[in-house]
């Protein structure tokens, strides 16, 4: 039997804090379509079952019909593919549960553990929906002779520290025969032991929507032959998000900054998103034209941004004697009635201030 199991598509997210509107509005439906691909991947490699381990939509606000419908026309087009639909923090509009006629190949979980049984595969399941969710652990009861996946949307814990929100307990999960610990919530893939028997996966986001999501995106397909459950990760996405950090410690040339960047993002394919984080202790003469090097980069990429995080590397005592605005500041501070670890950190941010580098505490 193969399942595969996803999470965390966020559809319709506005996805504009760094995009135009048109490229946000072409971000969402390349992520509907990347669902679709993912469907249609689940149809060519007979897979029985799909997995959507929570937050499918992203707000009821933002949601719009065509995106649902597309939804539903993919699920209702795979129809030898059950889909099985947790609903995570985010689907608070319960979409699938208010339609008048659901799609036959559409099953539901709830706000109590429930399952669904294909051979000797059961598939069990609940919804976070009370504010002490700490009795839910006992309530789970799975038979030790059947392959069990156990579906949730939530953060993991360890321990029992703490009984709001969608906290998930691993601690009180261990020893009940589970084999897969489907989960959802955590945009990146992890997948590790939960006890003697089992593992937890989180299967991350099918597409990168921020540059926190960084990285490859995808779901993941399980194949179950003789009691034995494996498992791979499968990336299909449109576009990848890429956060590429250079160091300029002691660099001057521009010229020579410029190259560097172009080196360090030359591997990176052009329809793309990316982020270059610029750092390391720079000179004082050192000159980074941000505005240009992005200028220079924005038509070779879908989207480029470029961050200066770098600091400037300061020998301040060459200013002491000077009759400048530098140098009357660092006599004030240096008469001031503190430690010199003190005065030296105010001169530090002072300097910075006046060189026009962001200020930092």
């Amino acid at each position: 039997m193969r399942i595969i199991h996803c999470a965390d598509l966020h559809l319709d997210s506005k996805m504009e804090t760094n995009l135009t509107s048109e490229q946000a509005k072409e971000r969402r439906y390349e992520i509907l379509s990347t669902f679709e691909n993912m469907v249609e991947y689940a149809i060519k490699n007979e897979v029985k079952i799909v997995i959507i381990a929570g937050d499918l939509f992203d707000t009821a606000q933002n949601q719009q019909k065509t995106i649902k419908n597309r939804v539903l026309n993919a699920i209702r087009n795979a129809g030898n593919i059950d889909f099985l639909y947790l609903q995570g923090n985010h689907d608070k509009d319960d979409f699938f549960k208010s339609l008048s006629k659901r799609p036959d190949n559409l099953k539901l979980f709830c706000q109590e553990w429930s399952g669904y049984t294909y051979d000797n595969v059961v598939i069990t399941g609940i919804e976070f929906g009370k504010e002490d969710n700490s009795g839910i652990y006992s309530e789970l009861i799975l038979n030790e002779n059947e392959i069990n996946i156990v579906v949730m949307h939530g953060q993991i814990s360890g321990y029992r520290t703490d009984n709001k929100g969608e906290l998930i307990w691993l601690n009180a999960l261990q020893n009940k025969y589970i084999d897969y610990l489907a989960l959802g919530h955590i945009h990146e893939y992890k997948c590790e032991k939960l006890d003697y028997r089992g593992v937890y996966c989180y299967s991350g986001c099918l597409e990168g929507r921020g540059f926190d999501e960084c990285g490859k995106k995808g779901f993941v397909v399980l194949d179950i032959e003789n009691h034995q459950i494996t498992s791979k990760f499968i990336s299909q996405t449109k576009r990848t998000l890429h956060e590429i950090h250079v160091n300029l410690a002691n660099m001057i040339d521009s010229d020579k900054i410029i190259e560097k960047v172009e080196n360090a993002i030359q591997e990176i394919p052009k329809k793309d998103l990316l982020k270059v984080v610029l750092e390391g202790e720079i000179l004082e003469e050192t000159e980074i034209d941000s505005s240009y090097i992005e200028q220079k980069m924005k038509s070779r990429y879908y989207f480029f941004k470029i961050v200066d995080k770098t600091e400037l590397k300061i020998d301040y005592l060459k200013y002491e004697n000077d009759i400048s605005l530098k140098g009357e500041f660092i006599r004030k501070v240096k008469s001031l009635n503190t430690t010199e670890e003190e005065k030296s950190k105010i001169i530090m941010m002072g300097i910075r201030a006046l060189v026009g580098k962001e200020v930092k505490e």
